[in-house]
């Protein structure tokens, strides 16, 4: 099943619990992305691949918000 039809079938209530998840595990990652470059003690392609879930993680939360926030006509 893919993201969009996944979001659809859920409830509000539901998607703004997965919003914060979602929230708190890009903070995290950026953290961790942060102190792996600041450290030297990462290589490229762990870096890479974080930054990549990293990019997920905020297409989703985009996506989650947009159906949560309602479309004002001006």
């Amino acid at each position: 099943m893919n993201a969009l039809t996944d979001i659809s079938m859920k409830t509000d209530e539901v998607l703004r619990v997965e919003l914060e998840v979602f929230r708190r595990q890009h903070r995290d990652l950026d953290e961790a992305i942060t102190a792996l470059v600041e450290r030297g003690t990462g290589d490229a392609l762990t870096i890479k691949r974080l930054k990549k879930q990293k990019l997920r993680l905020k297409d989703m939360i985009a996506l989650i918000e947009d159906r949560l926030t309602p479309d004002i006509i001006a």
